[in-house]
């Protein structure tokens, strides 16, 4: 999808060189830094479940396998 979008160069540059070498363009800095959004609020949402997922575990039987 084409999108046009104003980033301050600045923070473009700062969002660059903080991904290290894993993007070489403007684009791909973009789309890693809207996965990293994604998978953040993923895991989110895992870590809000916490404690309310009854599980029956016989923890003692588990750790002596």
């Amino acid at each position: 999808m084409r999108t046009t979008i104003d980033i301050p160069d600045e923070i473009m540059a700062d969002a660059m060189h903080a991904s290290g070498m894993k993007t070489k363009t403007k684009t791909a800095t973009i789309v890693l830094g809207l996965q990293e959004v994604v998978r953040k609020s993923r895991i989110d949402r895992l870590m809000a479940l916490k404690g309310r997922m009854p599980l029956e575990i016989d923890v003692r039987r588990s750790r002596s396998r």
